[in-house]
């Protein structure tokens, strides 16, 4: 069964002006598109038909690098779409999530310096992650269509920091781009969402 590119979760224009319709055109209806198209071409004959898309990445990794970074980026941005919400940001967390962020990682402030940090210093493109690992969390940064599913972990929140992600809005300035969307953009009920559905 071919994969499918998932609806954006709101209007192109619901991220304004932290993140453009133009911006969400491209990103979503071309890039993600684009890999989800690919990695429906290389799946025949590979001997991943028929997986599920965590398995896939899983499999793939160091193996197949076709395979493995278009199924990569498909399973971040069918994510990273929810992740993200109109008048989203800030400490709306629940309790549960709370507490975690600040017995394993020193607090929300220090939380989210170290994301943004984790972000801005990824060189070239990628992500940067909050995950659950061994039942902790941790904040990681992965290259490419890497994410936490290949070190044992389990993606909880991620930000893309592919250029398409914020150059038409940001240009070069990848620190102000990952600032308003921690600030503004992000979706604390999908990342508890996440959390929830984090394997046991």
């Amino acid at each position: 069964m071919a994969f499918e590119l998932p609806p954006l979760p709101y209007a192109y224009e619901a991220l304004q002006p932290s993140m453009s319709a133009e911006t969400l055109h491209f990103h979503h209806d071309k890039h993600h598109q684009a890999y989800v198209d690919a990695l429906n071409k290389l799946l025949p004959g590979s001997g991943f038909e028929g997986k599920s898309l965590e398995e896939i990445i899983k499999a793939s990794y160091g193996k197949n690098p076709g395979i493995f970074n278009n199924a990569g980026q498909h399973f971040n941005h069918s994510h990273f779409w929810p992740w993200m919400k109109q008048g989203g940001g800030g400490k709306k967390l629940s309790g549960k999530l709370a507490a975690m962020i600040d017995k394993d990682l020193g607090g929300f402030d220090k939380f989210r310096t170290d994301f943004i940090e984790a972000g801005k210093t990824q060189f070239g493109s990628g992500w940067c992650w909050l995950s659950l690992k061994d039942g902790k969390l941790e904040i990681t940064k992965t290259p490419n269509g890497e994410n936490p599913l290949v070190h044992g972990g389990w993606p909880l929140l991620g930000c893309d920091v592919w250029e398409h992600s914020y150059y038409i809005d940001y240009r070069n300035l990848r620190p102000k781009y990952l600032e308003t969307w921690f600030d503004t953009l992000v979706n604390w009920e999908h990342v508890e969402e996440m959390l929830d559905k984090a394997p046991k």
